[in-house]
């Protein structure tokens, strides 16, 4: 557990079944506007340099963050060798819907708005997640993401989602505007001008936090 001036960190273990999560949660330091939960993707964990960048502009702009491995320590050894299973779609949303449920189960979090923030892979699990809770999820924000593997989980979610995208990478911006098609609810495709599939050019990621931050601002306060 580490504390500075301005917010707070805990490390947790969420319980899921038999297996157990390894997951961050950040407060604000003064105003709990909503708390917003990371679904990484591809290989990534908790961990992730750019998504706990983003995790902090929002903790700045009063939202609590839980940044989380979707896999067990276990799965993410043998899917680092194998790889199958990061692209075990369902597993990721049933993880990360489990996980809701445990954060909703404090008592600091059982009144406050819900938002995922998704990256790569996790997108699709976020989007998946989403339409399972249809009626806690007040917002969705996707990262370089793969909406399209959601599938026909896509025309279910009813949370305002926003998908940002890197202006170079070609192939992921018509996967996005391909999957928004499908959306039903309000939903917005973002491109950031010059920046690659995963975001390391100078000064795109402060876009993205710049985007992120709006959407939840905007629709948790709503939701």
């Amino acid at each position: 557990m580490t504390e500075d001036l301005k917010t707070h960190t805990e490390a947790v273990t969420i319980p899921i079944g038999p297996n157990s999560l390894n997951a961050d949660i950040t407060m604000p330091p003064r105003v709990l506007r909503g708390i917003v939960l990371f679904a990484h993707g591809s290989g990534s964990s908790r961990l992730s340099p750019r998504n706990r960048t983003v995790a902090r502009g929002l903790v700045g702009r009063g939202m609590a963050t839980v940044l989380l491995d979707l896999l067990t320590e276990q799965e993410d050894q043998v899917d680092q060798i194998t790889r199958e299973y990061r692209f075990d779609i369902p597993l990721l949303a049933r993880r990360l819907v489990a996980a809701t449920d445990w954060v909703l189960e404090q008592p600091r979090f059982r009144t406050a708005p819900i938002g995922y923030f998704g990256a790569s892979t996790g997108a699709a699990a976020a989007l998946i997640a989403a339409a399972e809770k249809a009626e806690r999820v007040s917002a969705v924000v996707s990262r370089g993401g793969r909406p399209d593997l959601a599938g026909e989980a896509l025309p279910r979610v009813q949370a305002p989602t926003r998908l940002i995208v890197g202006g170079n990478d070609t192939a992921v911006i018509e996967m996005n505007r391909d999957a928004a098609g499908e959306m039903r609810c309000p939903v917005q495709v973002d491109i950031v001008p010059g920046a690659s599939h995963l975001f390391e050019e100078p000064g795109v990621l402060e876009r993205v936090m710049e985007l992120a931050g709006e959407w939840f601002e905007q629709h948790l306060d709503s939701g």
